[in-house]
């Protein structure tokens, strides 16, 4: 049974963190945070696809080739991203500076950014940061830990969930940061989990991929898969069940359920914060003929700027909707095509429905959490995407970000 508890990322046994303020940030908040497990860990992460993939993203994905890690160093206020050699240089300075601070190996160490791109790191504040973030580990640093990954959240995104395996009781931590540039192929923010369920490396790859599949590749805010994102977990096995060394086992089937729970949340948190969002909406696309033809026409609907502006507007602009999903490449026909809006039938068989309750629509349209469903007629196959609408203050944050 998974039951969710108080705490942050240092809940899971043998996890420390601390957050600092090294001064990257011009707002004197914490920039420079340190999650690290006190014993050796297996550790999993997905990176961002994008081409362009910063420095930390380069280095983190070379050191997680082992299955193991031990400390994640983070900071925020500067990506570190499109700084070639020397950002490069850079970031694996601060794998070594975070490796001699805790007399680990620089190879256990995983590396993270978030912020501006194209502004190199003032590395006498980070490598300061760092001594002072190692020097301030504790069980009691995950508030802090967890302001240092901020930037244009507006609140904090975390939970803990405790659950059983093997008669011992094991939990697992999860924190994230993402409000803008969310669009996933993995990733689209950075979030970093801990637990202290032992598992092989291995099958955590496994579980955090299909984990990921079904939440953080299931987000968009603004259709735009950043240069720094990823999402890593380790595993230090502290809990004190049985290795899990197959997905045939019922402690797999646990631990996964366990960790698509807390994936899921935090990637709805992240919705929930999209930058200038009034709006949370789930879009549901059942009837499809695969999965990949409902993510599709789900995504499609999801990334509109028309269909996003319409929720902001609490206009019923309906046609929208169906517009997305026939260019959205998903296996559809017009004729068995239905859509239902916070369960109100809209469209039947590809044409407006007669005599549904306009008034209960303009009711469902002011209401902040919005599910929109969509059904194809094309098979059994079905696809949940979340995301959230456009407001003028989305305009403005980003018309505004660098300035």
């Amino acid at each position: 049974m998974l039951t969710k508890i108080a705490g942050g990322i240092t809940a899971p046994q043998g996890f420390k963190a601390a957050g600092v303020h090294a001064g990257i940030k011009k707002n004197g908040n914490e920039d420079v945070g340190l999650i690290y497990s006190t014993v050796p860990a297996a550790g999993a992460a997905m990176f961002t696809t994008n081409k362009m993939a910063a420095p930390p993203v380069q280095v983190s994905r070379q050191a997680i080739e082992r299955g193991a890690a031990r400390a994640i160093i983070v900071n925020s206020g500067c990506a570190n991203a499109c700084t070639g050699e020397q950002g490069l240089k850079d970031a694996q300075v601060m794998a070594l500076e975070t490796a001699k601070a805790l007399n680990i190996d620089a190879c256990e160490v995983l590396v993270a950014s978030t912020g501006v791109i194209g502004v190199p790191l003032p590395m006498d504040k980070v490598k300061a940061g760092i001594t002072q973030a190692a020097a301030a580990l504790s069980e009691n640093g995950h508030e802090a830990a967890l302001a240092a990954i901020m930037t244009t959240d507006t609140f904090k995104k975390s939970c803990v969930y405790e659950f059983k395996l093997d008669g011992k009781t094991c939990k697992i931590a999860g924190i994230a940061k993402g409000a803008g540039m969310i669009h996933p192929n993995m990733a689209t923010m950075l979030s970093f989990i801990t637990t202290d369920a032992a598992i092989a490396p291995a099958i955590l790859k496994k579980a955090l991929s299909e984990a990921v599949e079904l939440s953080f590749n299931m987000i968009s805010v603004d259709g735009d898969t950043s240069t720094n994102d990823m999402v890593t977990v380790l595993a230090n096995g502290q809990g004190g069940n049985e290795l899990i060394t197959s997905t045939d086992s019922p402690a797999y089937q646990e631990f996964y359920a366990a960790l698509k729970v807390v994936c899921t949340e935090l990637a709805q948190l992240i919705v929930r914060d999209g930058e200038g969002a009034t709006k949370f909406l789930e879009i549901n696309v059942t009837g499809a003929g695969s999965f990949a033809d409902a993510k599709l026409a789900a995504m499609a609907i999801a990334k509109s700027p028309l269909v996003k502006t319409a929720f902001f507007g609490q206009d019923p602009n309906w046609g929208r909707i169906l517009c997305a999903v026939g260019y959205s490449g998903a296996k559809s026909e017009p004729e068995k095509t239905s859509l239902d809006i916070g369960g109100l039938t809209i469209v039947s068989n590809g044409q407006g429905a007669a005599g549904f309750d306009t008034d209960k629509l303009k009711e469902v349209m002011a209401a902040k959490d919005i599910a929109i469903t969509v059904f194809l007629g094309m098979g059994e196959a079905s696809a949940t995407v979340w995301t959230c609408d456009f407001s003028y203050e989305y305009v403005k944050i980003n018309g505004e970000y660098t300035t």
